[in-house]
């Protein structure tokens, strides 16, 4: 089973994939690092891999957002399953801290550590990167330079781990996505879909939620897009949760379809959260 991820080795993106192989029963799997989330979805999509792994959403951060337009622009494409990883960030270099003036890494990473980098290294200029690993990848070896990225970077590219943990919030963690290919299942707990509607108009979107609002559907998410075609239109991406099984969302749908100009439903499925007492960041 070859998996696409975001590499390089040491991501949070390649623990969420080895855990998500499991939890699918995959045994060995071969982890096909990428770069940049839309190159994991493209992989997948063009058959290069069989699965990919993406972070849809952070709980500090929000959305990722190439994560959702990739999924809009690819229709053959399902979430087969879930999984919530509690993120712990750690400052690697090879040098003292004091002598840092540089912090590489992924923008969400930065932004998740920004507080602590504010207090620690006020004038480290702050650089970003494709990915927490690749930003571990370009500092080994440099006295002055620091990546934010997990423990797991720090064996991999042979770092030293000069403060641990750096995120600001404790309970920061990432919602990732198993996407495959094939037909979108109507079976499990969590469901996600997205549309953008006929027309810019008052109550628009009021009457498009009431159709889940009157079948007792909870929202988890939702969160915009825009369409990219005009100002002022957008995709709207939805969470529900489905305790009654599938049907409520099934009559939610035929109803709200009219009112749509595009209807996707990515599918349902099982949502796995990694509790903070289970989670144990690996240095190798």
């Amino acid at each position: 089973m070859r998996i696409a991820f975001l590499g390089p080795a040491g991501t949070y993106g390649e623990q969420a994939a080895l855990r998500l192989a499991a939890l699918e029963g995959i045994m060995e799997p071969d982890l096909q690092p990428q770069v940049g989330i839309r190159a994991v979805v493209q992989a997948l999509a063009s058959g290069l891999c069989d699965a990919a792994v993406v972070p849809v959403e952070n709980s500090v951060e929000g959305g990722v957002t190439a994560c959702l337009d990739a999924l809009w622009e690819h229709p053959d494409l399902r979430v087969a399953r879930a999984l919530v990883l509690p993120i712990r960030h750690a400052l690697l270099g090879s040098g003292p801290i004091s002598g840092i003036s540089e912090v590489l890494s992924h923008p969400q990473a930065l932004a998740q550590s920004s507080g602590w980098l504010a207090e620690h290294l006020p004038t480290a200029l702050q650089l970003p990167t494709s990915s927490t690993a690749e930003a571990a990848r370009m500092v080994a070896g440099s006295r002055f330079r620091a990546a934010v990225a997990s423990l797991q970077a720090a064996q991999e590219h042979g770092l030293q781990v000069l403060a641990y943990p750096v995120n600001d919030v404790a309970g920061n963690c990432t919602r990732f996505l198993l996407l495959r290919r094939g037909e979108r299942s109507t079976e499990g707990p969590l469901a996600s879909l997205a549309f953008s509607l006929h027309a810019n108009r008052p109550g628009a979107l009021l009457q498009a939620l009431a159709c889940f609002a009157q079948r007792d559907l909870n929202m988890s998410r939702i969160e915009s897009r825009p369409s990219k075609r005009e100002m002022g239109e957008y995709i709207f991406f939805v969470d529900l949760e489905l305790p009654a099984g599938y049907e409520p969302l099934r009559q939610a749908l035929e109803e709200l379809r009219p009112l749509c100009e595009h209807l996707a439903v990515f599918g349902a499925y099982p949502l796995t959260q990694i509790e903070e007492s289970a989670f144990e960041p690996q240095a190798g």
